[in-house]
This record gives C-alpha cells, structure tokens and sequence, in this order.
C-alpha cells in the first residue's frame, strides 16, 4: 500500500470504485462544505475537493479536505500548477499529509484568463506531469526535487486527469501513457458523453497495458437541462455530446430533463460495468448538484459501498 487511502484499498481489493466530487465555497462558509458532504457520505469511496476550480477563488482545497475528514469522508485533494511554484508545491502536498489527507489529484489548472481574477499571473513552474513525478519522487524516494532529504515523506495515492475526446484524439492516450510513466496510480476522466469514442480510447489504453499499470476511472456527470447539454456540446473544449443525447432531452417535459439526465448516467456506467472490464470505476461530477449523488451511485447498482 502506497498510502493506506480507502480509495486504494477499495481498487486493490477489486472493487468497482466511485469516487464523488465536491466544490469549496466561495468563501469560508465551513457549513457549506458540511452540509454538501452530507449527501456524499456512505455513497463514495473518495471525494475530489476541487482547486480554485475555473480559475475562481474559493476556499483553499487543502482546507475544504480536512473539514470533509472531519465529517467522516475521504477527500481526493486535488491540487493545481497554476497557483504555485515548486517550493509551494512540495510544501502543500507536506502539509497536506501530515493533516490526514491521503490522496491527491495533479492537475494544470484552468486558465485565469477565464476566471474571476484574468489579470492574476500564472506560474505553471511545473506541468501535470512533472508534478506527478515530484510527488513520486517525495513519496518513494523520501526526497525533494533537490535530491535533498525529506524528514517524513508524504505517503499518497496519486491520481490524474484524462480527457478522452479533445483533439487529437490519437494522442490523448499517449498522454494519459505519461502521467502513468511519471508515477500516476489512478486517472480519472474528464466528462463521457460519446460512449463509442470512449470504448475506442478504452481499447487502445488496455492494447497499451496502460489499464494494468494504473486504474481508470470513467468521468460521469448528469446533464441537467437542453440547454446544458447544448452549451457543453458548443463552449466546452474537448467535450464531445453527442446529438441524440440533446434529442432525448429536449423530447421530455423540461422539469424532468434532469430526471432524464440522471437515467443517462445511470446507462452508462452499466454499460461500462458491463462492456469495458479496463475501467476500474467511476468519478461521478455531480457539482451543485450533490444532493442528488445517491439516485445516480444507487441506480447504478453500487450501494452500499465496500467496507475494506
């Protein structure tokens, strides 16, 4: 075992793993972070504690993880490279650990260009990947990127992010291949729409042994309305939906098209339970929307949750 996390246990054990995610609130309101944790508890293995998510300011992610703690779950501490420079990074990811948490997700980060704050300055001083590495380096080599000694290493789980669908999409594959290489011990997908496209990413990833070296998490995230599904399909980069998922929206009565969203969901982690024995589980983005996390883990078959 690498860290001893719950969501480790429960992938080592075999278990089909669902992990939840959850958004710090733009503020320090800590009863909003209770009261979302609240639906999660007892439905997920791992919650993801987002990082400035869309590049807007929101209570610090490392904070957010240890209130969740707190209320009995396990947070996925997802950390971003937008923010902070190597030093600040190995210095988190420190006191990250010695705070109880267990897991952690590197992530680059969305632009602040599309935030909140657009005239902030990135730093970018490490990628994704080159974090993942440092954090392999912190954990198994007890050392620093300096090669300097650690006086208690960080022991983590790390993950990693996916995106099956942005372009080109033969190289998304080689690129989930390299956060494997630089240390990745779980990947979780962006949002899956596009079923077909996602078996072909699937099928190329286990052809590549990537799904034996690492487990894949498929993303799943309910479509609320027409209108989300079309502006995903239109706005979003790298997101693909396809046409007959706005179709069987738009044929329901518009109070009920996030019913509608909800069975689709639903259908399609059975059919990646079912059809994509690579897959080692799903992370279910259900932001905003936490409330309604159990119908979706539920109705997929997944309660209750293993105890290991």
């Amino acid at each position: 075992m690498k860290s001893g996390s719950n969501l480790e246990k429960v992938l080592a054990a075999g278990h089909f793993a669902v992990t939840g995610e959850l958004g710090p609130p733009r503020g320090n309101n800590v009863e909003e972070v209770r009261h979302k944790a609240h639906f999660l508890k007892g439905i997920v293995d791992s919650v993801n504690i987002t990082d400035n998510q869309t590049a807007v300011v929101r209570m610090a992610s490392w904070a957010a993880s240890k209130i969740l703690i707190e209320e009995g779950l396990e947070p996925n501490y997802q950390m971003v490279c937008r923010d902070r420079n190597r030093i600040a990074l190995q210095s988190d990811i420190l006191g990250a650990t010695a705070l109880g948490i267990k897991n952690v997700l590197c992530l680059s980060g969305d632009h602040q260009r599309f935030g909140d704050h657009p005239e902030a300055k990135n730093v970018y001083d490490l990628d994704s990947i080159q974090l993942i590495a440092a954090f392999k380096k912190m954990r198994d080599d007890k050392v620093f990127l300096n090669d300097k000694e650690l006086d208690g290493a960080p022991g983590i789980f790390i993950g990693a992010a996916a995106n099956p669908f942005a372009d080109p999409f033969e190289w998304r594959v080689v690129r989930m291949g390299k956060k494997i290489t630089a240390g990745a011990d779980f990947i979780q997908t962006q949002c899956i729409y596009n079923m077909p496209k996602f078996r072909e990413f699937v099928k190329m990833a286990v052809d590549q042994g990537l799904t034996e070296q690492c487990a894949l998490l498929a993303g799943i995230t309910p479509l609320k309305s027409v209108g989300m599904a079309k502006y995903m399909a239109k706005f979003v980069p790298g997101m693909d939906v396809p046409e007959e998922h706005i179709k069987r929206l738009q044929g329901v009565d518009k109070k009920k098209q996030g019913d509608e969203g909800i069975k689709i969901a639903i259908e399609m982690i059975h059919e990646i339970r079912e059809t994509m024995p690579g897959v080692k589980g799903v992370h279910v983005m259900a932001i905003e929307w936490e409330h309604r996390a159990k119908e979706i883990v539920e109705g997929a078959g997944l309660l209750p949750r293993p105890v290991v």
